[in-house]
């Protein structure tokens, strides 16, 4: 799916979200219900997630330049990191406020509750229909439909407290579905916040394991050793990788390169490569031989492990 048709999803999805959050804060406040508040600052949320989704997308769309040489990709990352954040300061929030009104229960309208919770769960089925359909690898559009999703399953808590509230006429439910949506968020924000932070620190994206990639191109034909690995997201999904690789003496060194391209691509997805292909010294061929050759003026500064062929 384009770029611009996920824009326009998005767009549409946001529409629905900042009109109904207007409407529910009104309501909210009428009806002193903190679920509906609640949820109205999830809402909002949601709508800063894709206002920030929409802002990334175009200035992830623009060319490398200057000192920017991946071009400014990470701007999704940034933003999702932001509404991250964002969902934790407001999940706290309501925590200790939720806690505080089960304590003193205030008298909360059931009525106006179950009205605004059903027509939420509307709005938020056409806003989550509308973000599944987008292209859901970008962890900014991910983490928009997640909000949205899990928005969703709020308004179901705070229609099932009005619910409880009219039958029973007991006001603390309005509090403890208040707590379930702060939980939510929290879940919600932890994810994106771990999720966006492992990009930040350049981890190895989540299901590549560097040890075993680095196995899996030493025992490449003619590779001898495989070190300064190193295997990162420039973005949500968009994963490079760099790794300088010895062979023996007289072989092929643009053949391995394009066979171990070839293997994290088809086994990993990898598509950016940074390979340096270099004919290993006669010594480390030897039967036994563990040390590494960054010391030999291969690499001045060698990192992580070093992965030789089986059997060397």
């Amino acid at each position: 799916m384009s770029g611009e048709t996920d824009r326009r999803l998005l767009t549409g999805a946001l529409f629905l979200i900042v009109g109904f959050m207007a409407v529910e804060v009104v309501i909210g406040f009428v009806a002193d219900s903190l679920a509906l508040i609640s949820d109205a600052g999830h809402m909002l949320t949601d709508a800063v997630a894709i206002v920030f989704a929409l802002v990334a997308m175009r200035i992830a769309a623009r060319p490398p330049r200057g000192g920017f040489t991946y071009g400014l990709k990470r701007a999704e990352i940034m933003s999702a990191q932001i509404n991250g954040i964002t969902l934790l300061l407001l999940s706290a929030f309501f925590v200790v406020e939720g806690v505080r009104r089960l304590i003193e229960p205030p008298q909360v309208e059931g009525a106006f509750v179950v009205a605004t919770g059903l027509a939420g769960i509307v709005v938020n089925v056409a806003a989550t229909w509308l973000l599944g359909k987008a292209d859901r690898s970008s962890l900014n559009v991910e983490g928009a439909f997640q909000h949205v999703l899990n928005d969703l399953y709020a308004f179901i808590a705070t229609t099932a407290a009005g619910v409880v509230i009219l039958l029973t006429g007991w006001g603390r439910a309005d509090a403890v579905a208040a707590l379930v949506i702060a939980a939510l968020m929290l879940h919600s924000g932890w994810r994106l916040v771990r999720d966006s932070g492992r990009v930040f620190m350049e981890a190895a994206p989540v299901g590549m394991n560097p040890a075993e990639i680095g196995r899996r191109v030493a025992a490449l034909d003619s590779v001898v050793e495989v070190h300064d690995l190193h295997v990162w997201e420039v973005t949500s999904g968009y994963a490079a990788l760099s790794a300088h690789i010895l062979v023996v003496p007289g072989a092929d060194c643009h053949a391995v390169r394009q066979a171990a391209e070839r293997m994290v691509h088809e086994a990993y997805g990898v598509e950016h490569t940074t390979l340096q292909v270099d004919h290993a010294p006669p010594d480390l061929l030897h039967i036994g031989e563990v040390v590494s050759r960054a010391g030999d003026g291969h690499c001045a500064d060698p990192h992580g492990p070093a992965h030789r062929r089986p059997g060397a």
